[in-house]
């Protein structure tokens, strides 16, 4: 296994740091990594906010469903869906473009999560840790207001970063599905109760885990939260905006 596979595997979410700034010369190279990122027609149809501002680091970090670490993470990003910057270029020529759709809508999230994900890997290499917050998508009215968004431009994952804590260098990766419950071979499977079972039992071979009793906590500890319908209508709000509806 190569370095760069090795660090993959090895690479875990990062929420607690240590008190050390990231220096201006590795926030460049981690934004200069996001943007070779792949993507599509080389449209780069996303815009990176890097967030400086403590006011506004306080209000995501509560926006995001109360998550305190994100104001205190020394870099924070925020990578947004951004279709307006094309569509102002096609407007300033007479081009004459049709609105957004749901369709540019995707093309624009795929592009900027992987950009996103070079970011993650970029910082890791450098020892610095990251964290995925999809949370930002909570909230629409209130963050569209605080990142003074446009319509045709959606907030689609927000990254912190920092050095982890002692904690977090120590602890264990959460264990991922097997390969055989998620790779399908030329059309999709879908899985059976017992192999649903498996799956989780290969995940978390203790004893004393009975699958119904995580499955039912987690949908509704996660599933059906509030938080989470909160989520997808706020998403609805954006993707609306987006279809000018």
């Amino acid at each position: 296994m190569n370095a760069i596979i090795q660090a993959l595997f090895d690479r875990k979410s990062v929420r607690s740091f240590m008190e050390k700034d990231i220096c201006e010369a590795d926030r460049n190279l981690i934004l200069d990594a996001a943007i070779q990122a792949p993507t599509a027609g080389n449209q780069m149809l996303y815009t990176i906010i890097d967030v400086r501002d403590q006011a506004i680091k306080d209000e995501l970090a509560d926006s995001c469903d109360d998550q305190p670490f994100i104001a205190t993470a020394p870099f924070v990003l925020v990578f947004l869906a951004d279709c307006r910057r094309w569509l102002d270029c096609y407007e300033s020529t007479g081009a004459e473009p049709r609105k957004p759709g749901v369709g540019d809508f995707i093309l624009a999230t795929q592009d900027a999560m992987i950009a996103a994900q070079n970011a993650v890997t970029a910082a890791d290499s450098l020892g610095i840790g990251s964290c995925y917050i999809g949370d930002i998508l909570e909230n629409h009215d209130r963050v569209f207001s605080l990142l003074k968004l446009d319509p045709y431009v959606v907030p689609v994952t927000l990254l912190v970063f920092g050095y982890p804590s002692e904690q977090q260098r120590l602890r264990s990766k959460p264990k991922r599905f097997d390969r055989r419950f998620i790779v399908c071979k030329d059309t999709y499977k879908r899985l059976s109760e017992p192999a649903l079972r498996a799956m989780f039992k290969a995940r978390h071979p203790e004893p004393s885990f009975d699958f119904n009793t995580y499955i039912q906590a987690f949908c509704r500890r996660k599933y059906n939260s509030d938080f989470s319908i909160e989520m997808t209508e706020s998403v609805q709000k954006y993707i609306d905006e987006f279809m000018g509806d």
